[in-house]
């Protein structure tokens, strides 16, 4: 991509992901923390362990394709919820038992 050198794709079980060359990081994942760290891209680099450049790059590839990348961070965070939902349910079936089978063994 000549408009987009720093940036690859990658296929996965989900489809075709916009990947940062050389960092294992989604365009998806660098354009998160950035919103995540209120839009400071230096902070964003610090916190990915990334040079400044690679997180310009995302952000200008997140500037050509926002619907795309917005795809993604909706996707995690959706599974996210339901994960959290998950883990919550089986977290309020387990707490009923008030005695764990080790405490209850006779000593």
């Amino acid at each position: 991509m000549d408009e987009h050198p720093l940036v690859r794709f990658a296929e996965g079980p989900a489809g075709r992901r916009a990947r940062l060359l050389g960092t294992g990081k989604d365009v998806w994942e660098v354009i998160a923390t950035v919103r995540d760290n209120d839009g400071d891209l230096a902070e964003a680099a610090r916190y990915l362990q990334m040079p400044l450049g690679l997180v310009q790059a995302a952000v200008t590839y997140y500037g050509a394709y926002p619907d795309e990348i917005d795809q993604w961070i909706d996707l995690n965070e959706q599974e996210t919820a339901e994960a959290h939902a998950a883990f919550m349910a089986g977290r309020a079936a387990v707490r009923p038992w008030s005695c764990c089978w080790m405490r209850c063994l006779p000593r």
